[in-house]
């Protein structure tokens, strides 16, 4: 259907929805790609929306899914809109051409948020920046926490990234009519929607989907069903119900969220605790996605890949735990071990490359290596396929945090002027530096190529910091190689490191908040 420059209309394989022009860019808001998930539908796959009749207005973000709030440790830094209603399984799409034929390439993202919060509604990923390049830019919700991620014996494994899923067949089978290319589909996330991008980018199902990958700040990874189970049953505990899916779908939904949100105060991705995750399940996630990827199962899907010199900073620096930490010492870096399952010759190397680090920075550090760079390394070097690595290292205007966890959407995106960017960088972000990087990733989705060497034997690693952006050959080599000594690979932590983990979390020394 013909777009008007004052009122676009598309029609998408379930009926017409109209946007609106936003300096010449067309975006349409809260598209439906699956049907409402509750009901009948709750904790079961998604299913097709129901077709509707005339033009559905797609001005507005639709409903976010159901997640709990941020504690205001964390809402001084990070923003989380929530918008009521049932019908969250919804996309948002910017184009600068919305017709048929313009086969731009398409940017899919997924948000981040430990997969129990986040949205797409999120001001920092502002689509028209993208958009305003070149770029079809779809942004997704998908379920969180317990309904997206709950392990019930009554119901399938992963929910939340069969959300996804479908979402990536809706934007296959629909993006054209909005500009885009569905052979140019590339797919990306931060944090949680990296670890996301790393299952979907593996799985079977998404063959033909994809055609390159962005992994920021998080790496492909499965957690252990026990794990997921041992959530649940927390919760049923507390709920006094049977830990089925049959029970929870039928207890208070803003109940569960409370239940939920005290339970996960107890995680913390320095030393690990109850969390939701991604689980193995013999169909959309046959194996461990890492080990996928490095034996072949993406073959022809370009990867960006990166990270943040001090990702750590977000989980200590809110609430003063930072302080904590250090005054813990040698407890905490006991604990550490643990959660990395490593011996002590890996703490005690990275003493010895950093004398002048806290205790805190080093169980930072190392926790860091753990979940993100050692894992990312292997994927670049493991793969035939181009992959591209950078390292974000321009340290935020706001006390203690530097360059940490999700620092670099906003120049990403280029949305450094929005008021909730600055919650996290503070005042004065250098719009050169956005420039660089957001022209990088526009490059990327564009071509495949975001302006520097693939990894090759030499580990190029673009630094994107203070001054102009550089390339740094392994700049974290020294101490990702004391992670391949027998040692590190092959020790599990030991019953007494088991109990050091255990009274951190009882004392809250660590929580996640």
């Amino acid at each position: 259907m013909a777009a008007d420059r004052a009122n676009p209309v598309i029609r998408t394989p379930h009926g017409a929805v109209r946007g609106r022009w936003e300096r010449d860019v067309a975006v349409f808001r809260g598209v439906p790609y699956a049907a409402p998930p509750f009901g009948a539908n709750r904790f079961r796959p998604p299913l097709p929306p129901a077709p509707w009749d005339g033009v559905r207005e797609a001005a507005a973000f639709g409903p976010t899914a159901p997640k709990p709030p941020y504690s205001e440790a964390f809402a001084q830094y990070l923003a989380d809109p929530a918008v009521p209603g049932d019908d969250c399984l919804n996309l948002n799409v910017w184009t600068p051409d919305p017709a048929p034929g313009a086969r731009l390439p398409v940017f899919v993202w997924l948000h981040g948020g430990a997969l129990t919060r986040g949205s797409s509604g999120v001001p920092v990923y502002d689509g028209s920046t993208f958009a305003r390049d070149g770029v079809v830019f779809v942004s997704v919700n998908y379920r969180l926490g317990v309904e997206g991620y709950g392990l019930f014996p009554d119901a399938p494994a992963n929910p939340g990234l069969r959300d996804q899923l479908a979402a990536l067949q809706w934007v296959h089978q629909s993006i054209g009519a909005f500009g885009g290319d569905p052979d140019r589909v590339t797919l990306g996330g931060q944090s949680a929607g990296a670890i996301s991008t790393g299952a979907l980018v593996a799985a079977p199902q998404t063959r033909g989907l994809v055609r390159r990958a962005v992994l920021q700040s998080g790496a492909p990874e499965i957690t252990g069903r026990d794990k997921v189970r041992r959530v649940v049953r927390r919760m049923a505990g507390r709920l006094r119900i049977p830990a089925t899916a049959e029970a929870f779908a039928a207890a208070d939904r803003d109940q569960l969220l409370r239940v939920q949100a005290d339970i996960g105060r107890l995680s913390s991705p320095i030393l690990g605790g109850p969390a939701f995750g991604i689980v193995v399940d013999g169909d959309l996630v046959p194996r461990d996605p890492l080990d996928a990827l490095i034996d072949g199962a993406a073959p022809g899907i370009d990867l960006l890949t990166g990270w943040t010199r001090d990702e750590y900073r977000l989980w200590l620096v809110p609430g003063g735990l930072v302080e904590r930490v250090d005054r813990l010492g040698a407890v905490a870096l006991a604990g550490a071990m643990a959660r990395c399952r490593c011996g002590s010759e890996v703490p005690r190397g990275y003493r010895a490359l950093n004398p002048d680090a806290g205790t805190a920075e080093l169980v930072g550090q190392l926790v860091t290596d753990h979940l993100l760079r050692n894992p990312l390394h292997r994927l670049a070097e493991g793969r035939r396929d181009p992959s591209y690595v950078y390292e974000f290292a321009w340290p935020s205007r706001r006390p203690g945090m530097g360059a940490c966890h999700a620092l670099e959407l906003g120049f990403v995106f280029d949305s450094g002027d929005k008021p909730d960017a600055r919650k996290l960088a503070g005042e004065g972000a250098p719009q050169d530096l956005a420039d660089a990087m957001h022209g990088a990733w526009v490059r990327f989705v564009t071509d495949g190529s975001p302006g520097w060497d693939r990894w090759g034997p030499h580990h190029p690693v673009r630094i994107y910091g203070d001054g102009a952006p550089h390339i740094e050959h392994g700049p974290r080599d020294r101490e990702l190689a004391l992670w391949t000594t027998p040692t590190a690979s092959d020790t599990a932590p030991t019953p007494e490191l088991r109990s050091v983990v255990r009274r951190l979390r009882r004392n809250g020394a660590l929580r996640r908040h």
